[in-house]
């Protein structure tokens, strides 16, 4: 079968809960409580989403989103009640997409999952069509229906958090933009850390520069920010 969510985590009563509310919206879920569990749930079954603890008995979903990452490039989004700078950065840095720490509200974290699910019917849309024309654009552009950059004639698609970074970016272009707007736009909180910031720069860096290491595009305002730097 295929659903919308995975959930995997071994707080059963949370995630039994998580589910019934996301279906309430039509968002079909299913919840496994084990590393385990979910490698033999995906050897029978699909899912656009996968929803990750860090914490799994004995289990870590360090691990496991590393071996996820070697076979999906499905968005995996970490739920975990650890709240260190230390395990969010090691999150991003292994595949994954966002880290929501718990206790988490319903409502926003059915949100993040349906700006995923928008972003694949909007892909599976475009591959549907092969008449569609991709958008016309300039050396640099964005495309929100499709979450993707178009960079010098290439189309590079990017993870929600990545696209969002880079479209505020893009609101902004050629001027500063601070690192508490970057949080404030991006993430809706001022409280993260540099480092955070840091590890979704480099990534964008990785995929849209032609060397990261001596950008061209998204250049770093020492102490303050970033500027996306577009010629006119």
């Amino acid at each position: 079968m295929h659903y919308n969510c995975l959930i995997i985590d071994d707080e059963i009563e949370l995630s039994k809960m998580t589910q019934e509310y996301f279906e309430m919206f039509e968002v079909s879920c299913a919840c496994v409580s084990s590393a385990e569990e979910c490698k033999q749930f995906l050897s029978e079954n699909t899912a656009d989403v996968f929803l990750l603890d860090i914490n799994l008995g004995n289990e870590s979903g360090f691990s496991l989103c590393k071996e996820l990452r070697e076979k999906y490039d499905t968005p995996i989004l970490f739920i975990s009640a650890r709240q260190s700078d230390d395990d969010v950065l090691v999150a991003l840095n292994i595949g994954g997409d966002d880290y929501v720490k718990k206790p988490y509200t319903l409502s926003v974290l059915l949100a993040k999952v349906k700006v995923h699910l928008k972003r694949l019917e909007a892909l599976k849309n475009r591959m549907a069509d092969p008449s569609e024309k991709a958008p016309e654009t300039s050396a640099f552009g964005v495309d929100e229906a499709t979450m993707s950059a178009h960079v010098e004639g290439k189309t590079i698609t990017l993870k929600a958090k990545e696209f969002a970074l880079l479209a505020c970016l893009y609101a902004h272009k050629n001027t500063i933009v601070t690192k508490e707007q970057l949080f404030e736009e991006v993430w809706g909180d001022s409280f993260y850390s540099d480092g955070t910031l840091n590890v979704h720069i480099r990534r964008l860096r990785e995929k849209i520069e032609e060397d990261p290491n001596s950008p061209k595009w998204i250049k770093t305002i020492w102490g303050t920010g970033y500027k996306l730097e577009i010629p006119s």
